[in-house]
């Protein structure tokens, strides 16, 4: 049996937040706040590995000239820029204005790009999916059109009232599906590590 080294560890980080959520312990909350740097330490070394391995591949593909070399190319360029405006001598990191620069003229418009294409894909998905006559489709592009129609920039007493029940629809009723669905995966996740950790598989059952 492998030794459930990560389980455990997630197991008992959880735990102890948990607690820490629950009761006012200077000691505990100072055990908390060493796992969540510890969290965030292995987040960026996580990010930092997978820059680092991005770049690898780009500079490969750009040797071997394979895939797309230009836009390796240009994944490069655009890698190279925000380093060194952020981390030449003298600057100030993230707050670097050429850095926010780059960030506001390139990755700003990046990500509108990606929302609009979302919203048309989304539309796509919607008219396949009511085309194949799934109920559940229906109901959930109604709802859509529901909230999309109260959030319009109305004036007047109708826009604050319409604007009210988009709010109301979604911190209560779209708000509860999202809570519910967040603690079953919650759930899930504890019950397959609880099961990972005492070594129980589905020949056990």
């Amino acid at each position: 049996m492998k030794r459930p080294t990560i389980p455990a560890l997630v197991i008992v980080v959880g735990v102890l937040l948990l607690a820490d959520l629950l009761v006012v312990n200077d000691s505990l909350g100072a055990l908390a706040g060493i796992a969540i740097d510890a969290a965030i330490l292995v987040a960026a070394g996580a990010a930092l590995a997978g820059v680092a391995a991005l770049a690898a591949r780009r500079t490969g593909d750009l040797w071997r000239r394979r895939g797309d070399p230009i836009g390796a190319a240009l994944v490069l360029a655009g890698m190279a820029a925000v380093l060194i405006a952020g981390l030449r001598p003298g600057a100030d990191g993230a707050s670097e204005p050429a850095v926010q620069w780059l960030v506001s003229a390139l990755l700003v418009p990046l990500g509108a790009s990606l929302f609009g294409l979302l919203f048309v894909t989304t539309l796509a998905a919607a008219r396949r999916s009511l085309e194949l006559g799934s109920r559940e489709a229906m109901v959930l592009v109604a709802a859509a059109v529901v909230v999309l129609v109260l959030l319009l920039p109305v004036s007047g007493p109708a826009g604050v009232a319409m604007a009210g029940a988009a709010e109301w629809l979604l911190d209560v009723p779209i708000g509860a599906v999202f809570r519910g669905v967040l603690i079953g995966v919650a759930i899930l996740a504890a019950v397959f590590a609880a099961r990972t950790l005492l070594g129980i598989g589905a020949a056990d059952e």
